[in-house]
């Protein structure tokens, strides 16, 4: 069978601007929503986990590649979502989360990982190794030759642990694999007083010209026909505060070098916040994987508060989950404090409202969900007012005028997550 992202992308060889959405999130609400949404247009779901997230050590997910699998498909069977329609993806699998190890230490550990990626069926890998390691000098830069023979090897695994797979799952698809990397580094946000560079295209053939060549010498040579991507920097980014919209006159130059590969792809990552037509413009100009995550988690944490504001003046048992959200992020900062500076009242605003959303680090942990439970219990128990909603949530007013949607909780929330998911269905739609 052939992979079903292959499928979508060869109709960019007859002239359809064809893509897909990747949606990188583990939050149960959001995926949900992604899943609902596609359920009722009978496509193909591409959902992600990063090496953060994820891993053989657990991750912040507390998760191993088949345990996020397993989450992920049983999210699908509660809602009727056929597994065989979901695209299991891998980001940023490589060294990234053992960058303070030596070099043998961290490919060791990247091994493993995306082995256990591919034996847990995951197909859609992104094999970075564009990052400093321990034992490297950080006082030149890494050069593409090491980068590539980093993802060679990484490659190769793969390779390896589906032939592995394909003999007790003999209907397997063979994965497809994205190289490279984007700027800034994974988690990180551009400063708005400085500017966004676009990927130069040299440096975009250059990284094709190093594969190629650590491929043939790894003896590699089939390797092209599962690559279907390249992380570029098409000029996308955002941060705390800022948006930096995509600009297809400064990408000229850079998607035009694309036309010399066919068969390859760019996959844009932070494409979260753009415009839909942004976004289509982008997926029109070569760069067919969208990857969005932030932007979705950030519309069921503004639907959250919206509801817990509606709460607070029905109810007397409040489930004050905005507060409950505050307390739990102050009293566990990591992933935060790195993130957000500045005065305390700035820090307190970016804790609620950045654009990088660092609150949905904080979405599994038992006292948030117990406190979404009762917030969603509350608003259930009234008979809210068109006017009420209208105030917090306009967008789901227009649909409960249109008789589109009901006025049940969860359902406002997910409505808000489906707009986001909306305007990438517009992009990829063709």
């Amino acid at each position: 069978m052939t992979h079903p992202i292959k499928e979508i992308l060869s109709k960019r060889h007859d002239g359809i601007s064809s893509g897909i959405a990747s949606y990188c999130t583990s939050n149960k609400i959001v995926i949900e929503s992604i899943l609902e949404y596609y359920l009722e247009k009978d496509e193909y779901v591409l959902i992600e986990c990063t090496a953060n997230q994820v891993n053989q050590f657990g991750g912040y997910m507390n998760m191993t590649p088949s345990d996020f699998r397993d989450y992920v498909y049983n999210i699908a069977d509660k809602i009727g979502f056929s597994r065989e329609k979901i695209i299991l993806g891998a980001d940023h699998f490589g060294p990234l989360t053992w960058t303070d190890k030596s070099e043998k230490e961290a490919m060791d550990n990247a091994k493993e990982l995306v082995k256990l990626a591919v034996l847990a069926g995951y197909t859609k890998i992104h094999l970075d190794t564009s990052m400093f390691l321990a034992s490297d000098d950080t006082s030149k830069r890494l050069s593409d030759e090491i980068i590539a023979e980093r993802g060679a090897i990484l490659y190769k695994v793969c390779e390896e642990a589906f032939d592995e797979r394909i003999k007790e799952y003999p209907d397997s698809i063979h994965p497809v694999y994205v190289i490279g990397s984007e700027v800034p580094i994974p988690g990180g946000e551009y400063e708005e007083k400085n500017t966004l560079e676009v990927t130069n295209p040299t440096d975009f053939e250059n990284t094709i010209n190093a594969y190629d060549r650590i491929f043939k010498e790894y003896g590699l040579d089939d390797a092209w026909n599962n690559i279907i991507a390249v992380v570029v920097q098409p000029g996308v980014e955002f941060s705390n505060e800022d948006v930096h919209d995509y600009d297809r006159t400064q990408a000229i130059d850079l998607c035009e070098k694309l036309k010399e590969y066919p068969n390859l792809v760019f996959e844009g990552h932070s494409t979260d916040y753009q415009f839909s037509f942004k976004l289509k413009e982008m997926v029109e100009d070569g760069v067919a994987i969208l990857k969005v995550g932030p932007a979705v988690t950030y519309a069921l944490r503004e639907a959250l508060f919206s509801l817990s504001l509606m709460e607070k003046e029905l109810v007397e048992d409040k489930a004050n989950f905005i507060d409950v959200l505050e307390e739990n992020m102050l009293k566990n900062p990591k992933d935060w404090e790195k993130y957000y500076t500045g005065s305390e009242l700035e820090k307190k605003l970016a804790r609620k409202y950045s654009f990088s959303d660092r609150c949905r680090y904080y979405m599994a942990q038992d006292e948030i969900n117990a406190s979404i439970d009762k917030l969603f219990e509350n608003i259930d128990s009234c008979d809210i007012s068109l006017g009420m909603i209208k105030q917090y949530l306009p967008n789901a007013y227009n649909k409960i005028r249109s008789g589109n949607l009901s006025k049940n909780a969860e359902n406002l929330v997910k409505s808000n997550i489906k707009d986001i998911i909306k305007d990438y269905d517009y992009a990829i739609d063709n």
